[in-house]
């Protein structure tokens, strides 16, 4: 499968790990460790993990309060978030079209 992130995902997927080497030199690397696993597992077992809605899903992340919310578009995963889970849940919902949620 194909692996594509929407552009805010990715960029709240390099700012954590910003944020996590501020906190402890080497722990925004152990984050971007666990995201890479938990994308490798969405990969291997894409509608393994709890559906959000009827085309989104969310693989939690190992060690972090994060999820990994994803959609599979035929043999194309697309990133939504990559979203620490003490935020607002629905956030994710404006970056997509209502039809594509």
């Amino acid at each position: 499968m194909n692996l594509d992130f929407l552009d805010e995902a990715e960029e709240e997927f390099v700012a954590a790990i910003s944020q996590y080497n501020t906190q402890r030199d080497g722990l925004g690397d152990d984050f971007a460790v666990e995201v890479r696993h938990a994308l490798d597992r969405i990969a291997q077992y894409p509608k393994a993990w709890v559906a959000l809605s009827r085309r989104t899903r969310r693989c939690l992340v190992d060690r972090f309060p994060y999820g990994v919310l994803y959609q599979i578009r035929g043999d194309d995963l697309l990133v939504v978030a990559v979203m620490d889970l003490r935020r607002d849940p629905r956030s994710w919902r404006r970056r997509l079209p209502p039809g594509r949620r």
